[in-house]
């Protein structure tokens, strides 16, 4: 496959929420959303870029959630990991059917419906052309699918995270409570951290800050809001290591 000569990345990693999976519904897996999501990774992979996607289980289940109910933490979020894993195969799905070669790799042992995550399986299914499908975040409690996202995208040594989610990027405020909310355009991991704006939780954000992992936080829903970001146009925010955030704020 030839690459357009735009892209800026050419090995990107995609975090998706369960959530976002949810399209107009209150709980699983919206058809119509899926088959979005699908028609803009293909357009994406079209452009010879390689991809790697982490998916969340929020639409289904939530560890934290349950844990805040009284169910034991631990248990709570294994529930969770499995709830990826039945994301990560819907995921497959759509893109198989829309001509792509696709696969899910697990960090938990469910050999019977995928693989297990080996780093260096994964790197060669990307130089392959697969799209892969990292499922049950890090494998570990206590740890968000965010920080699994950040964890994969340094391990499979990627040149860009992107977080995708419903709003046009990180704001100054909560945009569903205040009018004066401000779309922030560039910023620095620090200041996410010192603000406590809450896009990725903080350990996502440190492990991009001391590995150098640039992140861009877009509306997954804009069409070609992927391929815009992969060819360095200036959507959603951009957060990196090297930004004067006096500029922007």
């Amino acid at each position: 496959m030839s690459r357009n000569p735009a892209i800026k990345y050419k090995r990107i990693l995609i975090k998706l929420s369960g959530e976002v999976l949810l399209g107009e519904d209150d709980f699983g897996i919206n058809q119509a959303t899926l088959e979005w999501i699908a028609n803009e990774i293909k357009n994406l992979k079209e452009s010879g870029v390689e991809i790697a996607l982490v998916i969340g289980g929020g639409n289904i289940i939530r560890g934290q959630g349950l844990a805040q109910d009284g169910m034991q933490r631990v248990t709570a979020d294994q529930m969770g990991m499995l709830a990826t894993v039945i994301n990560a195969l819907a995921i497959q799905d759509a893109l198989e059917r829309n001509g792509m070669f696709a696969r899910v790799m697990s960090a938990i042992k469910i050999n019977e419906v995928c693989e297990d995550f080996i780093r260096r399986r994964a790197v060669r299914h990307l130089e392959k052309g697969r799209i892969v499908v990292l499922a049950a975040g890090t494998g570990n409690p206590f740890f968000t699918t965010d920080s699994a996202a950040s964890l994969r995208s340094i391990e499979i040594d990627a040149e860009l995270l992107i977080k995708a989610t419903k709003v046009d990027g990180i704001y100054n405020l909560d945009p569903k409570l205040s009018a004066q909310a401000k779309l922030i355009e560039k910023i620095s991991y620090d200041d996410v951290l010192s603000r406590k704006l809450k896009v990725m939780d903080a350990t996502a954000i440190v492990l991009c800050r001391d590995n150098n992992m640039p992140l861009r936080v877009l509306n997954m829903m804009k069409k070609n809001a992927f391929l815009d970001a992969v060819c360095g146009k200036d959507i959603g925010t951009f957060v990196s290591g090297d930004i004067d955030d006096r500029k922007f704020n």
